[in-house]
């Protein structure tokens, strides 16, 4: 079954580990399919190396198995809980990467200091409550406080990001991760200021709507 969507999910996975977002098999990336509403998502516990497309598990919503042997991520539960009550998102990933997972770890969002950040989030990255791992909890929280942006750093956790397609959270993941990286570097440095909303909603429009090729 959806074996396109299989091999996407697992190519986005190889993401993770080339961009330094995971570590051994932390992690993960699931991707919802428009017609059958069906999830794929990474196995639990598989090393990124290991893995291949055809280990990957095809869930639905409600958290039953529909095709796989492997059992799937521990996070699974998370990202149903955000498919069911985010009916716009067909992408989601969960990553600790180093310098975002330190913002999360003391609890502190990362405001719009870098025009890169108003270019993708459109504002300030959030922090979410800390939440159990391994039940709808953590899927909760996100749903909660994640607002309008497509990412969120969840407080002594790590990243949660979310897409129109996977491959839109795979880059939400990567970007997230870059701007945490000079934020921290800036503040080693003095304060920065932070961008005025109206800026920042001027340069996210611009980022969406004019920004790369469009298509007619």
């Amino acid at each position: 079954m959806l074996e396109e969507l299989r091999y996407e999910v697992w190519r986005l996975h190889l993401e993770l580990p080339k961009n330094h977002l995971v570590t051994w098999t932390s992690g993960n990336v699931s991707a919802r399919d428009l017609q059958t509403g069906l999830v794929v998502i990474k196995p639990s516990g598989v090393r990124y190396d290991d893995l291949r497309p055809e280990q990957m598990v095809i869930m639905d919503v409600e958290g039953r198995v529909v095709e796989g042997t492997l059992k799937p991520s521990s996070d699974a539960a998370t990202h149903l809980y955000i498919y069911r009550h985010r009916p716009d998102v067909r992408g989601i990933v969960h990553t600790h990467s180093p310098y975002a997972t330190a913002f999360a770890a003391v609890g502190k969002p990362i405001p719009v200091y870098l025009t890169a950040i108003a270019d993708e989030f459109g504002g300030p990255i959030p922090v979410g409550g800390l939440a159990m791992i391994g039940g709808e909890e953590i899927g909760r929280e996100v749903v909660r406080s994640i607002g309008g942006s497509c990412a969120i750093l969840m407080k002594n956790h790590g990243v949660f990001t979310i897409g129109a397609s996977a491959e839109a959270a795979v880059k939400a993941a990567v970007m997230v991760e870059d701007v945490a990286r000079t934020v921290y570097l800036a503040l080693t440095l003095g304060q920065p200021e932070e961008i005025p909303a109206d800026l920042v909603a001027r340069l996210h429009r611009r980022y969406t709507q004019e920004y790369g090729q469009q298509t007619p």
